[in-house]
């Protein structure tokens, strides 16, 4: 509380100074709207954001605490309820209730309570609005992006007045500190608890399980159709003559075993399309030189239309296969 009333109250020289005065309330009142600066919103269950402040600061540690907010917001369920990250100049502050996690930057030289007790009407005012059963059906970014204006007007309110503005009071926040000691984390703690969190560590270029590539296109989507449907003819050619194959002997066997493998083939190509995998060129074209192969191979048993078809679907989706990237990994969280 004391370095809250050093921060605002103007010294005895500038009190005698009347031509002064008004040069340092005009930046009395700058630094004042300064003090809470970002205000977030999010699902504790999987770090979805579902509102935040809108902001024109451009300040470059101000940039750099938002994207820590990111990162601590996807890793909230391993921590407490309340926490702290502390910054040069500005502080990253949190607390968690009923599935949602209220998150603000302040300045460092606003009191611990008092960023608390913001946080505490915020949730207040965010339980007024949104029930839990809304929240958790949230299925998109910021789907309350209209509490933006309730969270703008509760920090006008803090940052003019300096204190609480609804349900609770200093006294009762700094007690409730004073007893429960807010825990501080480490930045380097977040992001290892962030990747197990969420079942995966920091991926290298040849593992892709959890790496996500660029949407399907709609070549992407005829190759899979024209896929399966080269996948359905292989395996009930290859059934058929299975039955036939039982009674001469056996002879037909190498044409059995050539339907169905180009249909696991056609499978495995689908799978190399819609997800990542490491050494992905090398599978593709194994896939396709066997699909080659046994279509050369089933040259009498099917005309060469048919050969054609086959041999231009799969090397299609070769094509497509390797022409899918990764999709740059840009923030989904746009605080």
């Amino acid at each position: 509380m004391s370095t809250f009333t050093h921060l605002y109250k103007p010294s005895n020289k500038v009190q005698h100074e009347t031509h002064d005065n008004e040069a340092v309330c005009s930046s009395w009142t700058q630094q004042i709207m300064s003090l809470i600066l970002f205000a977030f919103v999010v699902r504790v269950r999987d770090g979805l954001p579902l509102s935040a402040s809108t902001d024109f600061e451009h300040n470059r540690e101000l940039q750099e605490r938002k994207q820590q907010l990111r990162t601590i917001s996807k890793a909230l369920a391993c921590f407490p309820d309340r926490g702290t990250v502390k910054g040069r100049e500005l502080n990253i502050y949190f607390i968690s209730s009923e599935g949602v996690s209220y998150m603000t930057v302040c300045h460092c030289s606003l009191p611990v309570a008092k960023a608390f007790c913001f946080l505490e009407d915020l949730r207040w005012e965010f339980t007024a609005c949104f029930n839990s059963t809304v929240v958790a059906l949230a299925a998109r970014p910021y789907p309350f992006l209209e509490f933006d204006s309730a969270i703008q007007k509760l920090k006008q309110q803090y940052n003019q007045s300096g204190g609480p503005a609804l349900e609770v009071t200093l006294a009762e926040v700094q007690e409730d500190l004073r007893i429960h000691p807010l825990q501080v984390i480490n930045l380097d703690e977040v992001e290892l608890t962030n990747g197990t969190a969420n079942g995966h560590m920091e991926q290298g270029p040849a593992s892709g399980q959890n790496a996500r590539l660029e949407p399907v296109s709609a070549p992407g989507i005829l190759s899979l159709v024209l896929n399966i449907m080269c996948a359905s003819l292989n395996v009930i050619r290859g059934v058929h003559l299975i039955e036939y194959t039982f009674q001469d002997d056996y002879d037909g066997i190498w044409n059995v075993v050539a339907f169905l493998l180009p249909f696991v083939c056609c499978v495995f190509q689908c799978h190399l399309y819609l997800f990542h995998s490491s050494h992905k060129k090398l599978k593709s074209f194994t896939l396709l030189s066997v699909i080659v192969l046994c279509n050369l191979y089933l040259l009498g048993l099917r005309n060469a239309w048919q050969l054609l078809f086959h041999v231009s679907v799969a090397s299609i989706s070769t094509v497509l296969i390797l022409t899918r990237k990764l999709q740059d990994r840009t923030n989904d969280c746009g605080v």
